[in-house]
């Protein structure tokens, strides 16, 4: 009989009732916890952003009638009155939609026109020079003059200041039709080599200006093989205006995108020659023309900063410029222009908002005016 006891009890005695199966048992350790709880914040952060942008998306007009829509005898037995069937129940409300309309165009409107009145403040001057530059006996053959190293590019272009410029003035090049948004264009440069110079090997993309006589180039690619190269300088009397071009492009540009350690190598020394060369001995992030220029256009049609004039210009003042007509826009047709312009606090001259404005304000106006007029005329 003891013997029968012993065995039932060392069957009992086994790992599920001593507890000793295989199980998961996590450590939460500190870099598990902190893991977890960023990849939580990460995942729902943006649904719920995308949730609240979806969310007040939707347009609501609230409006409570129960109150309103009974009549003045009514106001103290409002069960008496829904009761009474021989009493109409009909009810005309008016929504907030008039007073919605009404307070965009006051809104709207004077805002438009202080965007405008800051437009038109600002002095521009612009001057296209492409066509008047090219000599006469090339009239007919501008794309022989500009590939023509051996005939002089400068020329003498005369303006005339309108009104009071107060400095600083900023001076464009306008380039039309000029596609720097060409997917194979925009392309055609690597942002790791313009970091790091030819330490990095990531400048497939630079096809076909990736390399020249099997050495590499740097900057490579078509975007800094096309670099703009016009020059200028500006006289006034007898004295020439000093030209800032220091600090016109981005600064995060010129701090994280242009190595400060990277210098231009082979660059231009190819057989087809494209746009301005390159100083080999100042690093990339202190060529500012270069960087402006990488930094591409979304428009056929654009303007990018070349310096400053730190002087004012009075009204009746002439300014000579002496250009050199180098870049090649005769080949496809496109334009350059020389553009001086103050600037105002919201920017440069541009109309569009202002009018933009104007419109949406009068346009939402008249629209209450509609309504209001249909609501009294048609009022249940």
């Amino acid at each position: 009989m003891l013997r029968g006891t012993n065995v039932v009890q060392m069957h009992s005695i086994n790992k599920f009732t001593q507890q000793n199966l295989p199980a998961c048992k996590p450590v939460l350790t500190p870099a598990w916890v902190i893991l977890t709880f960023l990849l939580i914040g990460t995942i729902f952060i943006p649904i719920g952003l995308v949730s609240l942008h979806a969310s007040r998306s939707v347009v609501e007009i609230v409006d409570r009638y129960d109150i309103d829509c009974v009549p003045e005898q009514f106001k103290s037995n409002k069960l008496g009155y829904i009761k009474d069937s021989s009493y109409p129940k009909n009810c005309s409300r008016t929504l907030k939609v008039i007073l919605t309309f009404l307070l965009i165009g006051t809104i709207f409107i004077p805002i438009g026109l202080v965007s405008l009145h800051a437009s038109r403040s600002v002095v521009e001057i612009v001057d296209r020079y492409d066509i008047d530059c090219v000599p006469e006996q090339f009239k007919s053959n501008k794309l022989g003059y500009i590939k023509d190293s051996s005939y002089p590019k400068n020329c003498s272009r005369t303006l005339k200041v309108n009104r009071y410029m107060k400095a600083p003035i900023y001076i464009y090049y306008q380039l039309d039709n000029y596609y720097q948004n060409h997917r194979r264009y925009v392309k055609s440069r690597s942002d790791q080599q313009l970091l790091h110079g030819l330490g990095s090997n990531k400048t497939s993309l630079c096809k076909p200006e990736q390399s020249n006589n099997g050495l590499p180039v740097v900057p490579c690619g078509l975007v800094a093989w096309s670099l703009f190269n016009d020059t200028y300088k500006f006289i006034r009397g007898k004295s020439e205006l000093n030209v800032n071009r220091k600090n016109i492009a981005w600064k995060s540009d010129r701090d994280h995108k242009f190595g400060k350690h990277v210098y231009p190598f082979n660059f231009q020394n190819g057989t087809l020659i494209g746009g301005g060369k390159l100083n080999s001995s100042v690093p990339l992030s202190d060529q500012e023309d270069l960087i402006v220029w990488m930094r591409t256009a979304a428009l056929p049609s654009f303007r990018k900063l070349y310096g400053r004039i730190e002087e004012n210009l009075h009204a009746d003042d002439v300014i000579v410029v002496n250009l050199m007509n180098n870049y090649n826009t005769y080949s496809f047709g496109g334009k350059k222009k020389l553009v001086l312009s103050t600037s105002s606090w919201l920017g440069g001259k541009n109309d569009f908002p202002g009018f933009a404005y104007i419109f949406v304000g009068s346009y939402c106006i008249v629209i209450a005016i509609v309504f209001m007029l249909l609501h009294v005329k048609k009022s249940r």
